[in-house]
């Protein structure tokens, strides 16, 4: 079974944000293959995640052409604004939003190429992935997503979950069909609607929201949301005094109650202005009261 161990790093975005960085991947209690890849671009202020599909090799050469495509197309894009997009600009978001769609649209391509160019040898013609990514700007973050992987926020104790699962019983529940009861009890949960590389085109969600100082953000896998309740991980996410610490319990909770999937989360945590680490040290003499 493979480990990814957490990484930890922090960026000062324009002068105005600086991002603490947890991040931890595992192959769980019952796969020996981790088809989970995530990418980390403090200096641009990006994070990546996607979970693969398709079996044997191909979920993790999606996976890992989604993450790598996704940044490498930020990149460019920040020393080259001029940079065309891939597809139409999403109406009512800023530029670093557009971008961020632009990038996941050619992940999709990339993805979409590689899995007819691989069905010649024998490969799965269906291979694809999930993504979530999410990139900070001065006071912002845009959000963009396709698939089943999440991203939540802990703002206050309560966390929301910023993201819509592109699955069949999440669509279902949506419609009033099902029941969050009858779906978490599904045997289609693994079925999802919208994949990047099954389609030559996919639709991108995008979302945008201010940031707080005392904001957490965690992108995951569905390994990690599929074991541990929204309660666990807010009590993980609040109860931890670094962002390390607070991917490294999740996965390992996740493993505890099962894993029986890939499990990865990125754990953020960006402050505005000094005055965030003066939040933080609060938080960390309350839970101790």
């Amino acid at each position: 079974m493979t480990t990814r161990g957490y990484c930890l790093g922090q960026s000062v975005l324009g002068g105005t944000m600086e991002i603490e960085c947890g991040a931890r991947s595992d192959a769980g209690c019952i796969r020996e293959n981790n088809e989970d890849n995530y990418g980390l671009a403090p200096e641009i202020g990006l994070f990546v995640l996607s979970d693969g599909m398709g079996g044997l090799a191909c979920g993790e050469v999606a996976s890992r052409l989604a993450v790598a495509t996704v940044l490498e197309h930020c990149r460019e894009a920040e020393a080259n604004p001029s940079l065309p997009l891939v597809g139409e600009a999403p109406g009512g978001v800023s530029s670093a939003s557009c971008r961020l769609a632009s990038a996941v649209r050619l992940a999709n391509e990339v993805v979409h190429r590689a899995a007819r160019e691989s069905a010649g040898g024998g490969m799965a013609e269906a291979m694809g992935a999930t993504i979530v990514a999410v990139r900070f700007c001065k006071e912002r973050m845009s959000l963009a997503h396709v698939g089943d992987s999440r991203a939540y926020r802990l703002r206050g104790r309560i966390l929301d979950q910023l993201t819509q699962d592109h699955s069949f019983v999440a669509e279902q529940v949506r419609l009033g069909r099902m029941s969050e009861r009858e779906a978490c009890r599904s045997t289609l949960q693994n079925v999802l609607v919208r994949a990047l590389g099954v389609e030559p085109e996919v639709e991108v969600d995008v979302h945008e929201d201010s940031v707080h100082d005392d904001d957490t953000v965690l992108l995951c896998s569905d390994g990690l949301t599929r074991e541990l309740s929204d309660v666990q991980i807010a009590a993980v996410l609040d109860e931890s005094d670094r962002a390390t610490e607070a991917a490294r319990r999740l996965v390992e909770l996740a493993k505890q109650a099962g894993g029986e999937d890939n499990i990865t989360a990125i754990v953020l945590r960006p402050a505005l202005r000094p005055a965030g680490a003066f939040t933080r040290i609060g938080k960390w003499f309350r839970h101790r009261a």
